[in-house]
C-alpha cells in the first residue's frame, strides 16, 4: 500500500475532522489570476462547507468572475500529527436573507454558543444584513492523517 493510501482518511473521518475543525483557509482567484487566500470560520451544513462574507470583500468579487475555490482545513504542531482535508470545487452564493440569517446563527452557535436571546438573533440578523453565503460545492477532496503512519517515516 502506497503511503497516500496510508494517510487518507476514509469519508468518515473526513466529516468527523471537518466538523471539528476551527479556521478555514479560503482561495479564490484574483482578476489578475493570483490566488487570493483569507481564513473563515465555517460551518458543515447538510455535508457541505459554508461561511459568510461581505456581499463586496474580494473573495467574493472573485467568486462572482470565477467560481472556482480551493479550501483546506488542517492541524498538527509536528509531523506526526499532521492531518488535513482540502477540497477543490465551485463556489455557490447564497444571497437570501433567510438563508444568510440561518448559516450565521450556525457560525455564531459554533464559535460562540447557543443563541439565548432576542438580542444576540437580531444581533447576528444585523450582522448579516451585508453578507452573503458561499457554500463549498465539492469537486476533489483530499485527506492526509500521518498519525496513521504510528511513528514510521
Amino acid at each position: 500500500m502506497s503511503r497516500r493510501e496510508q494517510i487518507r482518511m476514509t469519508d468518515a473521518e473526513v466529516q468527523a475532522y471537518l466538523e471539528s475543525g476551527r479556521d478555514l483557509q479560503v482561495a479564490s482567484i484574483g482578476a489578475d489570476g493570483a490566488p487570493h487566500l483569507v481564513t473563515m470560520w465555517y460551518v458543515v451544513r447538510d455535508g457541505a462547507l459554508s461561511f459568510w462574507t461581505y456581499a463586496k470583500s474580494q473573495k467574493v468579487v472573485n467568486l462572482r468572475r470565477d467560481p472556482r475555490i480551493s479550501v483546506l482545513v488542517s492541524s498538527g504542531a509536528t509531523y506526526e500529527e499532521l492531518r488535513g482535508v482540502s477540497i477543490q470545487g465551485t463556489a455557490e452564493i447564497v444571497d437570501d436573507p433567510e438563508a444568510v440569517l440561518e448559516c450565521g446563527l450556525a457560525i455564531y452557535e459554533r464559535y460562540w454558543g447557543p443563541v439565548t436571546s432576542d438580542l444576540e438573533r437580531d444581533g447576528v440578523r444585523a450582522m448579516g444584513a451585508k453578507r452573503v453565503v458561499i457554500v463549498v460545492r465539492p469537486e476533489t477532496v483530499v485527506s492526509w492523517d500521518h498519525g496513521k503512519l504510528a511513528g514510521a517515516y
